[in-house]
């Protein structure tokens, strides 16, 4: 089974890069140069987003 692709937006990915404080490591090594626990922290914080959209959505 292959990866899914296209889930979070790049747009998105920076934002959260820049809030979780790894976007240097991103404009210099690529996706790929992140270290694991921050590529974790930053679908846990895509979710939590997620969440709260969804909760906000449900409340109208």
């Amino acid at each position: 089974m292959g990866r899914r692709r296209g889930i979070m937006s790049d747009e998105m990915k920076q934002e959260l890069a820049k809030e979780l404080g790894f976007y240097d490591v991103v404009q210099q090594e690529g996706w790929g140069g992140i270290k694991a626990r921050d590529a974790g922290n930053m679908v846990k914080k895509a979710i939590e987003i997620a969440q709260q959209q969804l909760a906000n959505k449900n409340q109208i």
